[in-house]
């Protein structure tokens, strides 16, 4: 039986040039980069050649890169590190966010709510971002606002550019964290044009291994003082992130950054033709006519959202992998627990519409025959699973 995986932005294969780079940083170069002799400096040369291909991928030289186990971890680093930068911002300092936020945006932000921050949610009803509410959010007091790029379950696509061109007006203290990890070198952008001062990506959404992730600085943040470690230690990453650095993995991520970076607009062309082509097999088969699509303003190609006719997501994903066919029903840091997700909710989505919804999301290496297949196991699962309903 062929598989066909469509859950790209759980987690992707790990390309083989990744894989390989892994294995030989492994081998050959296994001294702890903090050591003062010559397999530590190799080692800390490999980190270094990966940071540098991290700031070219974005267009932005001479920022800092800290290296971090997972994006779920610079995302908390972004967050708690700059509400923890100054004494006087835990009198009770600002952050916005939006509504629909990855969890690991969201838990540490609802921590520092416990503690007497202020946190303030901007709806993002249709996938855009409600700009009126966040102008009248935007005061002196806010330090940070921090939002995706990419929602890793509708596909919308935020404008942030629009987003730092607003604070920069009204909230001069303020610095603006963008989650890229289902945008980086997915879609085509600079850290220029983001507007952002904080970057996160991580390694295993692009083929690169898991384990590692990274937290993009711009100087700006770093002149201020405006982060402060979540992770105490030896005083690796430039004291921000203490622990021995994962030089196999970080290899491996920047192998699969130069893929990418190198691929990128033709990845991008051959994945945006694929999600039109499965938006128009489901609009032009009767059998699909009650399936219902998530279709945000402006979207990534990747990932595309649709709602099923009372058929939980949970259901139709295990008769799908039945077939050897894999999706997901939301976010994969989030489907192991009983939860209705924020993201289609905070999109418009209903509480029963959005416990009935699965997230398709492409890469490079799927086909029109992974296509037809999904829209076969579609047609074959709403038949056999709407009799046992």
């Amino acid at each position: 039986m062929k598989q066909i995986y469509l859950d790209n932005s759980a987690t992707t294969r790990i390309c083989d040039e990744a894989l390989d780079k892994y294995i030989q940083v492994s081998r050959e170069c296994y001294g702890n980069p903090s050591s003062l002799h010559g397999l530590g400096f190799d080692a800390e040369r490999v980190i270094d050649t990966v940071r540098n291909e991290i700031c070219t991928s974005l267009g932005a030289k001479g920022m800092t890169v800290v290296f971090t186990a997972s994006g779920t971890e610079a995302n908390n680093l972004a967050i708690i590190g700059r509400a923890m930068s100054k004494e006087r911002y835990k009198n009770g300092a600002k952050i916005i966010t939006t509504m629909g936020e990855h969890a690991s945006v969201d838990a540490p932000l609802n921590m520092l709510a416990n503690m007497g921050y202020k946190i303030v949610r901007i709806p993002t009803v249709g996938g855009e971002i409600d700009m009126e509410c966040l102008k009248a959010e935007l005061t002196r007091d806010v330090i940070l606002v921090s939002m995706m790029m990419v929602n890793n379950e509708t596909g919308a696509l935020y404008d942030t550019a629009e987003v730092a061109r607003l604070m920069r007006l009204s909230s001069p203290d303020a610095f603006l964290h963008v989650d890229a990890t289902q945008s980086y070198l997915k879609i085509p952008f600079s850290k220029a044009k983001c507007g952002a001062d904080l970057i996160t990506i991580s390694s295993h959404k692009i083929e690169g291994p898991k384990g590692v992730g990274a937290l993009v600085i711009d100087s700006a943040v770093m002149k201020a003082r405006g982060i402060a470690p979540i992770i105490l230690g030896g005083g690796q990453e430039g004291g921000l992130r203490s622990g021995t650095e994962n030089v196999p993995g970080i290899a491996a991520f920047g192998e699969a950054i130069k893929i990418g970076s190198t691929s990128l607009r033709q990845r991008y062309a051959h994945i945006s033709a694929l999600k039109s082509y499965l938006i128009e097999k489901i609009e032009a088969d009767e059998a699909l006519g009650e399936i219902s699509i998530t279709k945000p303003k402006a979207s990534a190609p990747h990932i595309l959202n649709v709602t099923l006719p009372k058929i939980k997501s949970e259901t139709m994903l295990h008769y799908l992998s039945s077939l050897g066919i894999y999706v997901s029903s939301g976010s994969a840091c989030s489907s192991n627990a009983a939860h209705i997700s924020s993201a289609l909710t905070a999109f418009g989505r209903s509480a029963g519409e959005a416990d009935t919804s699965i997230r398709i999301s492409l890469s490079h290496r799927n086909t029109k025959e992974d296509i037809d297949g999904l829209i076969e196991g579609l047609k074959s699962g709403l038949a056999r699973l709407s009799r046992m309903r």
